[in-house]
């Protein structure tokens, strides 16, 4: 019989595969989806929606693998040092996502997103 800091080794490792999982398929249905469009629009159009694409598929897998450690770090290894270690992979991961958010949706996450103009 498994003990609970086991249970949740194993947990914590599957939510990090389900989030390579993400970024694995993301990529893959970013690409397919970007050789589908070159048919249909420029060059531009098709890259600026494979990076936009791309780019929500890491955001959303890169919050899987901050779960993963958190559940890991905070239950299985209670050292100062792996809680220092976690705290450095978080605030990295973190950085990476607001970036990648800015550069995905063109705008810092805690801004409100335009509103649209409707016309009549």
């Amino acid at each position: 019989m498994m003990s609970f800091k086991e249970i949740i080794t194993v947990t914590s490792y599957a939510i990090e595969t389900v989030g390579v999982a993400v970024i694995v398929a993301g990529s893959v249905i970013a690409s397919v989806m970007f050789l589908a469009q070159l048919r249909r629009h420029a060059f531009g159009d098709a890259y600026h929606n494979l990076r936009r694409n791309l780019g929500r598929s890491i955001i959303l897998g890169l919050e899987f693998l901050i779960a993963g450690d958190i559940i890991r770090t905070v239950i299985v290894s209670e050292t100062l040092g792996s809680i220092a270690s976690l705290a450095l992979i978080i605030a990295i991961r973190a950085f990476l996502s607001i970036t990648l958010h800015l550069e995905v949706e063109g705008r810092w996450p805690w801004q409100p997103p335009p509103r649209e103009v409707r016309t009549p």
